[in-house]
């Protein structure tokens, strides 16, 4: 008989206390005094997708397992930890000193336009990647694009003209390099990357680029408990870029300035925010959109008008919206999906809508089982919690009863 799998090992401990995989995740919460496990990575464990490395003594402590077995079983079975090691900073892609700084060496390669437009290619390519992966699936390969595109720029010999185009690519590559490390739930060193953007894209003289990395800096202020930095920034993010930036960059970050406020319960200031990024946005002229934005458009302005009414409580106004939209969104993009549908799932709750809110949570669980993604394993723990109120409905006590 084949030694008993990792996965099947804390499975069966976890059932033989009785335990739903959510409680598991909560005695590993309580046990490591850290509350970034949750249900979804104890799935991707008991199936085989993940190894929990740095979990590995606190899952021995909460089923009472010897760790030298958890370890013997993961050797035994061929597991291999595909996920970043926790302690690896940014500091480790960047040379010391300043990272924008051309380094003077004559052994440099020359670098000329179509490397630049190369680098921008890749780039793209990152984000397009983004839209069908997520954070911890991506953070690892992203950092070293970043790390190879630093180089170029410090240790190749270019003119001023091609200097500032990767200077340009190199602030959209952190942008989107630092939101994957965000969506991995690697947060300081998501800002560490955002504000390298922001200097790469200032010193190429691209204030519209500058206000996208800063925006998104404060968006993730605005999800991690720093909301009134995270409006101070967003706004002062809009006000860089200036009112003739591009129609879809100012509607995108007018929305991040109404989710912050939102986030603080300033319910009309938002409200006017969302009006002004309709208002930028129907006012767009499409070839002036920069290609980050390519993914802003009316259907995504909606998603957020409901994201905005669900915080601010208002849930009529939110489900409509959110039904609407995502009947027809591109099933390709799970995170995304699984993200809209947590917000779904809130606002069928707060309009008193039980039965609705378990049936959209059940499908988001399915979308997100396999989402190495920090967002959705956060908003799945919101829903639980909303959920809980109606514990007593069959139908949401199914859906607690898995989680």
């Amino acid at each position: 008989m084949p030694p008993e799998t990792f996965g099947a090992m804390i499975c069966r401990a976890r059932k033989e206390r009785g335990w739903s995989q959510s409680r598991l995740a909560e005695e590993l919460a309580q046990v490591s005094g850290r509350s970034t496990v949750t249900r979804q990575e104890v799935y991707r464990w008991e199936k085989g997708r993940r190894v929990p490395r740095f979990w590995l003594p606190h899952i021995a402590t909460a089923l009472d397992i010897p760790r030298d077995r958890l370890e013997r079983a993961i050797a035994a079975n061929g597991a291999s930890d595909d996920s970043p090691d926790p302690a690896a900073t940014l500091t480790t892609l960047l040379p010391d000193g300043d990272p924008l700084t051309p380094l003077t060496a004559s052994t440099g390669r020359r670098v000329g336009a179509q490397d630049a437009r190369d680098l921008a290619a890749r780039v793209h390519g990152l984000r397009l990647a983004d839209d069908v992966l997520a954070g911890r699936d991506l953070v690892s390969p992203a950092r070293r694009e970043l790390a190879a595109a630093l180089r170029l720029y410090r240790e190749g010999r270019h003119t001023e003209a091609v200097g500032r185009s990767l200077l340009v690519a190199i602030g959209e590559l952190a942008q989107i390099v630092g939101w994957i490390e965000s969506d991995a739930g690697h947060h300081d060193r998501a800002e560490a990357t955002y504000r390298l953007g922001v200097s790469a894209a200032r010193e190429a003289g691209d204030l519209t680029l500058a206000g996208n990395v800063a925006g998104s800096l404060a968006y993730q202020w605005t999800n991690t408990g720093r909301q009134r930095e995270g409006l101070a920034l967003a706004r002062a993010a809009l006000d860089d870029a200036g009112p003739d930036a591009p129609g879809k960059a100012r509607a995108l970050f007018f929305d991040r300035v109404a989710w912050a406020h939102a986030s603080i319960g300033e319910a009309q200031a938002a409200m006017r925010a969302l009006e002004h990024a309709h208002e930028a946005l129907v006012a767009a002229e499409p070839e002036a959109a920069p290609e980050w934005a390519y993914w802003v458009s009316e259907d995504e302005l909606r998603v957020m008008d409901a994201r905005v009414y669900t915080e601010l409580r208002r849930p009529l106004r939110a489900v409509p919206l959110l039904r609407d939209v995502l009947n027809r969104y591109n099933a390709a993009h799970a995170r995304e999906l699984a993200l809209y549908l947590s917000w779904l799932a809130v606002a069928y709750a707060d309009a008193n809508e039980p039965e609705a809110a378990a049936e959209t949570t059940a499908r988001m669980f399915a979308l997100s089982a396999d989402v190495a993604s920090d967002r959705t394993a956060e908003r799945s723990q919101v829903v639980l919690c909303r959920l809980a109120d109606f514990e007593d409905v069959p139908e949401v006590r199914a859906v607690l009863g898995v989680a």
